[in-house]
């Protein structure tokens, strides 16, 4: 066994608590959390951290496929110029795909990832996630916005499916996004994933998306026209909240990842979906757009928001600590405890898997984390704010 102790504990089940004493089994199961109500006395064994204690973190988004991309696409592109990059670049050996994504692997580990969220549209990663430290679900994404090829699309995306069953990894089909998919390939896919505990779709991360889907114009459709995607003519979803009430399954959990142009008028209409979670990549917005999420409107209208990474193509690092100090100092009202819920529990409720991750509770498996370097009277993040694997 093992005993920890800091300053405080961010237990998620209450308010944090100070110098409360956490136990934990040799596998990192928790055993026991004693409040002291502060008055920590000497006891054998329990090893004292100048800082917070956390859970382990959740990455809600992440795409380890492109981890060979880093620093490949500058920043500043906008949406468009970023998707025809990735197009144009993203191919590359299995080998090197394979090992750049281990490496992303280890760092994600090392800067306290317990569980993540990951899209995949090949099954390169999936050999390295049967002996990762990290639980991954894998999230296989489908898009297509050509008309005549989505039987095909669907076809490729349900071969993946089946190699994923055969590795024993978990998996759920879901949407890329509301303009790159077109409406037969949204209705195909919704046949296919009824039974989705988890979903996930990129959502509003340009304001160019809504061009495109409702009136096929703009940025985005010139790009389609310009790569030759469309052959047949165009036929997409109405609208953004006509795809997520109408055309994806409403049944399990629905994470929409980005959310940059999300108004308050899509938000309410959209909340009555209910299972919905919100997904912040703020640093993969700026690089891409120099563009934040709208934090202050989520909060206001009761969002429950998560965090994650998205990939090395747009972002220096997949590092959760990096988003919620982006975040902290851009909305400088949010306290580290939000913060930490959006990272942990917030992430582990969206994919399914709070019964062993995301709050630090007996009998359950969340990992451990010192957060030091913080603003501990206003509770704080700070630029030189950092984190130390305990478990």
């Amino acid at each position: 066994m093992k005993r920890f102790s800091a300053q405080y504990i961010i237990t998620n089940t209450g308010t944090p608590l100070k110098r409360a004493i956490i136990t934990a089994g040799e596998d990192g199961t928790i055993i026991s959390v004693e409040d002291t109500m502060g008055d920590l006395l000497e006891k054998h064994s329990v090893e004292f951290y100048n800082g917070i204690i956390i859970p382990g973190f959740v990455n809600s988004h992440c795409h380890l496929e492109l981890s060979h991309m880093k620093d490949v696409v500058g920043r500043g592109t906008g949406l468009a110029g970023f998707i025809e990059k990735i197009r144009n670049t993203r191919a590359a050996g299995t080998e090197r795909i394979i090992l750049a994504a281990e490496s992303a692997d280890h760092a994600m580990y090392d800067a306290g990832v317990n569980l993540c969220a990951d899209i995949c549209n090949t099954p390169l990663t999936f050999e390295l996630k049967k002996q990762s430290r990290i639980s991954y679900l894998n999230l296989l994404e489908v898009f297509g916005i050509d008309p005549a090829k989505a039987g095909h699309r669907m076809d490729e995306i349900i071969k993946i499916a089946e190699i994923a069953g055969e590795n024993n990894l978990p998996c759920s089909l879901v949407p890329h996004s509301v303009y790159s998919l077109s409406l037969p390939l949204f209705r195909l896919l919704r046949e296919k994933t009824g039974d989705n505990r988890v979903t996930s779709i990129h959502f509003m991360e340009s304001e160019g998306e809504a061009e495109l889907v409702e009136k096929h114009s703009g940025p985005l459709m010139n790009s389609y026209l310009q790569s030759g995607l469309i052959s047949s003519g165009i036929e997409t979803v109405k609208s953004h909240t006509d795809a997520v009430l109408n055309e994806i399954t409403g049944n399990g959990n629905l994470i929409l990842v980005h959310n940059t142009f999300a108004g308050r008028k899509v938000i309410r209409q959209l909340k009555t979906r209910g299972n919905l979670f919100w997904c912040l990549c703020p640093n993969s917005n700026s690089y891409i757009g120099n563009t934040l999420p709208p934090v202050d409107l989520l909060t206001d209208e009761g969002c429950d928001i998560i965090i994650g990474t998205d990939s090395l193509a747009s972002n220096k690092k997949l590092d959760i600590l990096d988003e919620l100090k982006t975040l902290q100092v851009s909305f400088p009202g949010l306290s580290i405890a939000e913060l930490v819920l959006w990272a942990t529990l917030n992430g582990a409720r969206a994919l399914g898997e709070q019964e062993l991750f995301g709050s630090i509770e007996p009998g359950k498996k969340p990992g451990l984390l010192l957060l030091q370097n913080v603003d501990l009277q206003n509770m704080k993040l700070l630029p030189e704010s950092s984190v130390t694997r305990l478990i």
